[in-house]
């Protein structure tokens, strides 16, 4: 465990520990390209909830920011069962989206496993000129080195360690929620077949 997160480590748990209560409002955390919201689909499935990918409201045609996407945020949060990524902190997510909340699954992957896993979906999204939400397409890679506030693979070099900032804030600030670290793609399949599985709705209870 990170040192920063020494003083919470009893309030984190692993991938080999049982969730304390059955996960209702999901949040997942970690820097882009770590596999949130392909984990988000995977337990919206194996746990029969809804799974809301935020991007999606956020995003209009041409990148450019939905103008209802704070009010379907709230919408969300306000449901009984959800499953989102937790983004977009600067436009009030953080306490819309943490205060409803009772689950936080957080991957945090070292740098060098981060940066290999959004270097690699970024060129699967530019060599199949991948469509994302409202038909946006990912900017040209060369624009690493003509735009690099806007390159997501700068972004996710800048922000990296943003999680780990952030960490003992959120213990503080919303001790409703039982988090989940989870620090390798190993460790996500070893919970995914475990504590995961253990609360499925086909479960023995």
């Amino acid at each position: 465990m990170d040192p920063k997160l020494a003083r919470y480590s009893s309030l984190v748990l692993s991938h080999m520990d049982p969730l304390p209560h059955p996960p209702r409002r999901v949040l997942i955390a970690g820097t882009s390209g770590v596999g949130k919201t392909t984990l988000a689909r995977r337990l919206a499935a194996l746990w029969n909830i809804p799974h809301t990918e935020l991007d999606a409201l956020h995003h209009g045609p041409h990148w450019t920011p939905r103008p209802t996407f704070a009010a379907e945020a709230r919408e969300l949060a306000a449901g009984d069962e959800w499953i989102t990524e937790w983004a977009y902190w600067s436009k009030g997510m953080k306490t819309v989206l943490g205060e409803r909340a009772n689950t936080l699954i957080w991957l945090n992957f070292s740098r060098p496993m981060a940066f290999q896993r959004l270097l690699r979906r970024t060129l699967k999204r530019q060599i199949l000129r991948e469509r994302l939400w409202h038909g946006n397409v990912e900017p040209p890679l060369y624009t690493f080195f003509t735009n690099p506030e806007e390159n997501i693979l700068r972004w996710g070099m800048r922000t990296h360690g943003k999680w780990i900032e952030r960490m003992p804030a959120v213990s503080r600030e919303f001790p409703h929620l039982s988090i989940i670290e989870l620090r390798t793609p190993r460790e996500v399949r070893r919970w995914l077949t475990g504590p995961a599985t253990d609360l499925s709705p086909g479960s023995a209870r």
